[in-house]
């Protein structure tokens, strides 16, 4: 039986052998993962934990929290502030920014996370997960402001997400292709199950909220029509359709075995670009789905070259086997 590779190892090696991430950036790693297997032992126990239900607060998006929103971020945040890894962190349910306290050590950092994706799942048992992106401080001045955080998702040194479902699952690239790694509770870490993931270019599945179809744009309109015209209409094939409603579940499929996930701008609220947050989400995602040969735009361009301009910035998204993104976002340079 082949040795299992642990994400300790992984992770050294990444660092000795192939000099690819520096010290500092693994031992962070290696705490975001610990947080998320606390994170995971608390959605394992649901009721009997007393973590389900809303929280009667609000996130600064004015969404209701659920209470495991609120632990989710505090695990991530204790976790993380004193291992001298970090100079700050920020987090789609925080207003600002979150210094590392001054008694700490002050790394060179900074991390972004989404605790809890799929906050509508959780009370029905269905797959959530944390999504993570880790960026370099730049060297400009002393101290951490909020600008230090709006750098293009192409400058990012490392991205994933954990999966809570039937298994707890950590999906991580550190720029030279995507892995994965499955918790052993027996053992209690994560250990590596793939490699290299690779997305197919083509697919036969869409994920895509139906609900909101007479709120699109035209070419998104185009391009789910076409698709459900099957193997009668120009594309020549059926297609079938799904949807978690949980961005990490949505994508987990599509790294799984293909896909094309979309969560387009709407004219319920035109001013906006689109429901998704840029630096907690579309970012580290697009380039998760990059890494393993995919594509990710927001219908025009590719997401890792926006430059933001806010903290809770939003963003269209449409992600992953490559050539279905390619199409839609023809569709859209088309008008």
């Amino acid at each position: 039986m082949a040795q299992k590779v642990s994400l300790t190892r992984y992770l050294v090696e990444k660092q000795r052998t192939d000099g690819h991430i520096p010290a500092q950036l693994r031992l962070l790693l290696e705490v975001v993962a610990r947080a998320c297997k606390s994170i995971s032992q608390a959605v394992n126990k649901g009721a009997l934990g007393g973590v389900l239900g809303t929280a009667e607060s609000e996130n600064v998006q004015g969404e209701v929290q659920k209470k495991l929103d609120i632990i989710s971020n505090e695990v991530l945040i204790e976790a993380n502030e004193w291992g001298g890894h970090l100079a700050a962190m920020a987090s789609e349910e925080m207003d600002s920014i979150h210094l590392v306290p001054s008694r700490y050590p002050q790394g060179e950092y900074l991390l972004l996370f989404d605790p809890l994706d799929g906050s509508s799942n959780i009370d029905v048992n269905v797959s959530i997960g944390t999504i993570f992106s880790v960026l370099k401080k730049p060297e400009e001045h002393p101290g951490v402001q909020e600008s230090d955080f709006l750098q293009p998702g192409s400058r990012q040194v490392a991205a994933g997400y954990c999966l809570y479902g039937p298994q707890t699952t950590l999906v991580l690239t550190v720029g030279d292709g995507v892995a994965m790694f499955t918790l052993d509770r027996e053992q209690g870490s994560f250990v590596l199950t793939q490699e290299d993931v690779q997305i197919p270019a083509d697919t036969k599945e869409f994920a895509i909220n139906m609900s909101n179809m007479r709120h699109w744009d035209e070419p998104v309109k185009q391009y789910i029509g076409e698709c459900l015209q099957g193997k009668d209409g120009p594309r020549g094939k059926d297609f079938n359709m799904r949807w978690i409603a949980s961005m990490v579940a949505d994508v987990h499929r599509i790294l799984t075995r293909g896909g094309i996930f979309l969560y387009p701008w709407d004219k319920r609220e035109p001013e906006k670009p689109g429901k998704l947050r840029l630096m907690y989400e579309a970012n580290p995602m697009g380039w998760l789905v990059e890494q393993a040969g995919g594509a990710a735009t927001d219908g025009r361009q590719r997401i890792l070259d926006i430059e933001p301009t806010k903290l809770h910035q939003r963003v269209a998204v449409v992600l992953g086997s490559k050539n279905e993104v390619e199409r839609v976002t023809s569709y859209h340079s088309a008008l």
